[in-house]
């Protein structure tokens, strides 16, 4: 097994409801997670304010 190259360290900290804070590495400040448009809708939910999901993030980073 080879050694660790990489450990991310990543804090995150719900605000309300779906929405949380993630602080990253390399990025000022916190990054917002939440819900928004269909994946809202499909958990029925009404965000005070739309987010990027992490699977928004996921995929973008897929494609990245």
């Amino acid at each position: 097994m080879s050694d660790v190259a990489y450990t991310a360290k990543i804090r995150i900290e719900r605000i309300a409801g779906p929405h949380r804070h993630a602080w990253l590495p390399a990025h000022d400040g916190p990054v917002n997670f939440g819900v928004h448009g269909a994946i809202a809708e499909h958990y029925g939910v009404e965000p005070e304010a739309e987010h990027a999901t992490t699977l928004d993030y996921i995929m973008a980073a897929t494609g990245g």
